[in-house]
């Protein structure tokens, strides 16, 4: 089991950037949205595009908190893999950076949106999506 995660350097800034602009409280937060953000995707991650390890570090326990299994799970059944695969990690860390990307990107193309405003509207897509 892993003991800790970190973003690529290049996500270092971004996290720091997304955790001032969103508002939404410390940069645990944000990693955590960016990861289930990357998840919602439906993508798979290829293991041989990880990108380096130079950024924001986060205890497993800073990152997830009490729910670490909750978190573990959503990879598990995202790969299909058991909970003591030796990959997790990586997979996490892979979805961290990948959502970060793209939660920045969005924001790039619309700088007046706030936290708030973020959250809601990615609920409201979402809802609409399963209804």
């Amino acid at each position: 089991m892993f003991t800790h995660i970190k973003t690529s350097g290049k996500n270092k800034e971004v996290v720091s950037f997304l955790s001032r602009k969103l508002n939404l409280g410390t940069e645990n937060i944000i990693a955590r949205i960016a990861l289930t953000y990357s998840l919602s995707k439906d993508r798979k991650m290829d293991m041989s595009e990880i990108k380096d390890s130079k950024g924001k570090e986060y205890s497993k326990s800073v990152l997830f908190g009490n729910n670490l299994p909750f978190y573990i799970s959503l990879i598990c059944v995202h790969y299909n893999i058991y909970k003591t695969d030796k990959d997790i990690s990586k997979y996490i860390k892979m979805h961290i950076d990948d959502g970060l990307e793209l939660i920045n990107s969005e924001l790039q193309d619309n700088p007046n949106l706030d936290g708030f405003e973020y959250i809601i509207d990615k609920i409201d897509f979402g809802l609409k999506e399963i209804a």
